[in-house]
């Protein structure tokens, strides 16, 4: 089961800059020939399983979606961007490792939820 949703031009509005305005919205910008994405999916799952109650995590596809990547200047493959509240508030490019883009995350991401009861 994925927890990586792709979206297109098409429906990037609607998923990714307004029906989930209350958690913040990774998308990365991917090719089907780039490599360093292939790497990068496997990461993004398990962020995106991890940090469900805190994050959604998308990605589009650069070469049959180039009116989003053109409307975010998007240069490279993988680039990550973050939005919250239907704004871009972060951009990384390249793979990097899961710890590496949780720690660029943490001060972007909602508090994680306590699970004790008190």
């Amino acid at each position: 089961m994925t927890h990586v949703t792709d979206v297109s031009d098409t429906d990037f509005d609607t998923e990714v800059l307004g029906a989930h305005a209350d958690l913040p919205v990774l998308v990365k910008f991917t090719a089907d020939w780039c490599p360093p994405c292939r790497q990068l999916t496997p990461v993004l799952e398990a962020i995106a399983e991890e940090e469900r109650d805190r994050l959604k995590i998308v990605q589009i596809n650069v070469d049959h979606n180039p009116q989003t990547t053109i409307r975010y200047g998007v240069m490279a493959t993988p680039t990550l961007m973050l939005f919250r509240a239907g704004e871009p508030v972060k951009s990384m490019v390249g793979a990097r490792p899961k710890r590496l883009i949780l720690k660029d995350l943490e001060d972007v991401l909602p508090p994680a939820r306590s699970s004790a009861t008190g």
